[in-house]
């Protein structure tokens, strides 16, 4: 039968009793006050609490107000007998997140908390493997505290599926929060269902990193830095804060990543093979590559389909074959261009592409494809001819990685009548 010896501390004194004449589990417990005032000015914030364990113990450390109620700040904490010195433990007025009688929290809940003001009981137990329990109270004084929450509002994320790919659909997420205490720290990260967590870097925005406001947070899952995104998979979306006092809030939604990765284009090789060096005016230069998709996602693409013929007064707008956020298409370029990469093609035909279900049009994860096309020259400038064409591959409006650009160039002479 377990045997429970409670002990209690005699105000002023620190006399403990112990029965039987046995070494107590639990001794020298103390308060270095009976008296805090948690409110982050540096003054009274902070107490000691110490303790000495004579055999290896379950701790738990609590307070009780007039009604009875129970606010742990420590729960059933194992610890190894001490050694030298008795354990220490600091002691700012905050405990395990609670509600108050009638209070509800929309959107966000408690997980630290101070106690309000008022008197408590406060009880220091240990529980030993045989189950012998034994504890200390004493009264505590909490005055002047700063209660007021760092309440989270309007935690939201849009969409709630994405797919950070850099393909120029649905590639961010917009995570939003009102933060309505200024805070010492914040964070967002996403958690599987594992508890592995990927954070989430939100930049500065209107409102300062630690001031109460308005905080949005737009979430590319590291792709536009070359960065692995999370896995595809669904994920709850976590964001916690701390105020100066110690409390701290939290706040929960989901996000699922689908089709996400870095994008990897090439041109196979570095290599493109001219029709020729030298072409008489109003004759067509033709070019050959392969575009090979090295990575984990599809490249999105647009057209016109290779083997189309540009005249060399035309462009792709003129085409209307307009840039198209995060596609990629092959693109000639020669030192009299009007304009960057005049010419452009699609990285594939229709039977190397795919269509989702909106019909834009992808080049499948680790397929290639032969793109052909060609320039007519009908005119040209004295004054650079010849001149330097070179091929590349255009992730439009994102970049035009060194790899993929003027790529294996053709000094091309235009012969004049």
């Amino acid at each position: 039968m377990w045997r429970i010896l409670i002990l209690s501390l005699l105000v002023g004194s620190g006399l403990l009793l112990a029965g039987c004449g046995e070494k107590p589990l639990l001794s020298e417990v103390s308060f270095s006050s009976g008296h805090i005032t948690p409110n982050a000015d540096h003054d009274t914030d902070v107490l000691v609490i110490t303790y000495r364990l004579n055999r290896s113990a379950e701790v738990s450390i609590y307070f009780e107000d007039q009604n009875g109620r129970r606010y742990y700040f420590r729960n059933r904490v194992r610890h190894a007998p001490s050694v030298d010195e008795p354990y220490q433990v600091y002691f700012a007025g905050v405990v395990d997140g609670y509600t108050l009688p009638g209070e509800r929290f929309e959107g966000f809940s408690v997980t630290k908390r101070v106690l309000q003001d008022g008197n408590y009981t406060w009880v220091v137990e240990a529980v030993d493997s045989k189950g012998i329990t034994e504890r200390v109270t004493g009264i505590l004084t909490i005055a002047q505290a700063d209660t007021a929450l760092p309440e989270l509002r309007g935690f939201s994320v849009y969409p709630p599926v994405f797919s950070p790919n850099r393909d120029g659909i649905a590639d961010r997420a917009t995570i939003n929060v009102d933060i309505k205490k200024d805070v010492e720290e914040w964070s967002v990260y996403l958690m599987d269902a594992t508890g592995a967590r990927y954070y989430v870097e939100c930049a500065e925005a209107a409102t300062p990193r630690n001031e109460a406001g308005w905080h949005p947070c737009d979430y590319d899952a590291g792709v536009d830095r070359g960065a692995d995104p999370p896995p595809d998979g669904t994920y709850t979306v976590v964001i916690e804060a701390r105020d100066a006092v110690g409390q701290w809030t939290r706040a929960t939604s989901t996000l699922t990543i689908e089709n996400g990765g870095v994008p990897r284009g090439y041109i196979l090789n570095g290599e493109v093979e001219w029709s020729a060096g030298t072409i008489p005016l109003g004759e067509t230069l033709y070019f050959t590559l392969t575009v090979e998709n090295d990575g984990v996602v599809p490249l999105r693409t647009s057209g016109p389909p290779p083997g189309t013929v540009y005249r060399s007064d035309q462009n792709y707008a003129t085409l209307k074959e307009y840039e198209q956020s995060g596609a990629f298409r092959v693109g000639i370029h020669c030192e009299t261009s009007p304009i960057d990469h005049p010419w452009r093609w699609a990285v594939g035909g229709p039977e190397d592409l795919v269509a989702d279900d909106e019909g834009h049009l992808y080049l499948p994860a680790g397929k290639r494809a032969v793109v052909t096309g060609g320039i007519r020259f009908v005119d040209y400038v004295r004054a650079r001819n010849p001149q330097y064409c070179y091929a590349s591959l255009i992730h439009e409006d994102v970049e035009i990685s060194m790899v993929n650009y003027r790529v294996d160039p053709v000094f091309l002479k235009i012969q004049v009548p």
